[in-house]
């Protein structure tokens, strides 16, 4: 019998560079209280937001892939063309085919690279994180371009009191490679599909179609408010218990910017100490969803909270319910 020839990586992985985009347009509270009847004060108590970007109309979902794309590889040092598989997390490219991976990849210059789109919400670039780790160890690419981006603004109902202040928009990337040491934890990942009605979007596609109305998100907050400060603190402690990681260890938490109060929760079971900085740029970011955490990531590089080699426990958690988490060191 004749033998297959296997397929073999790199024993290790890490990321080598991290980049982001942040639409324009700034949306503080006051512009959404326009269209809600609210107060700033109600808004920030409940989510820490005091303001939110929303992407205008040439910022798509390509545009901010690729400018947070091209930031990554700058910052890694990596060549496009040595890019051999892009993956794109998103929920807002509005397209059901071809996946806006392949025009990501044409466009920051890896024409050639394995391309494809993954649907894993607010977990999506954890996920991407994951699956980039597995394919460089693997030899299936050497370097993979992960990124997370969304336009939640284009399905985000403006009058409901609920929602309207929560969503926004942006993009962030990583470069995942060769390493010298384990860059990248063993992922902590799964779904809960019995509560998928707790997060989603409102109307089919062929509904809005048949209604000529815009589908929108909705969100029941308590019950997401729950599981996610409580549940996502147990599979965030996992994620440090399999990569042999004490909370004492870590230089940073950075958790999807879904809430302050849930991070805040989170931070309080997992008993993290003080030393530990946490990220909190939905203050000004808003929720991105699959974008959130490298943007919080290059919003502490940016501000001197963090730093090359710090070590950061990141968790994504949203509809579906899906959720993954992981120990990484930064660039």
């Amino acid at each position: 019998m004749t033998a297959i020839t296997a397929q073999t990586g790199t024993p290790y992985a890490g990321v080598l560079g991290i980049g982001s985009y942040r639409p324009r347009r700034v949306v503080p509270n006051s512009e959404i209280l326009e269209h809600i009847d609210s107060s700033d004060e109600w808004i920030q108590t409940r989510s820490g937001i005091k303001e939110r970007r929303w992407a205008e109309e040439d910022e798509t979902v390509l545009m901010m892939s690729v400018n947070a794309a091209k930031d990554a590889l700058a910052d890694a040092g990596i060549e496009p063309a040595q890019i051999g598989c892009v993956i794109v997390s998103t929920v807002t490219h509005l397209y059901q085919t071809p996946a806006i991976a392949t025009r990501v990849a044409v466009e920051v210059g890896a024409p050639t690279a394995a391309a494809f789109d993954i649907s894993a919400a607010c977990a999506g670039f954890c996920y991407g994180v994951a699956m980039a780790n597995d394919l460089v160890r693997g030899g299936s690419a050497k370097y993979v371009l992960a990124i997370g981006v969304e336009r939640l603004s284009d399905l985000t109902d403006r009058a409901d009191r609920s929602t309207a202040f929560i969503f926004a928009d942006g993009a962030g990337a990583a470069v995942v490679g060769p390493a010298d040491e384990p860059g990248i934890g063993p992922v902590v990942w799964g779904s809960d599909g019995t509560q998928h009605e707790v997060i989603s979007q409102e109307e089919s596609w062929q509904e809005a179609v048949s209604s000529s109305n815009w589908p929108h998100l909705q969100m029941d907050g308590n019950p997401v408010f729950r599981w996610a400060s409580f549940e996502m603190a147990k599979t965030a402690q996992q994620a440090l218990d399999v990569a042999g990681v004490k909370a004492e260890d870590l230089d940073l938490f950075v958790p999807h910017q879904a809430n302050m109060r849930i991070t805040d929760a989170m931070r309080r079971t997992l008993k993290l100490p003080e030393q530990v900085k946490v990220a909190r740029d939905i203050e000004r970011q808003g929720n991105t969803s699959a974008a959130s955490i490298p943007l919080a990531i290059t919003a502490m590089r940016e501000s001197g909270e963090a730093k090359s080699g710090d070590l950061a426990l990141i968790i994504g958690f949203g509809a579906g319910l899906v959720y993954a988490a992981q120990v990484i060191r930064l660039p």
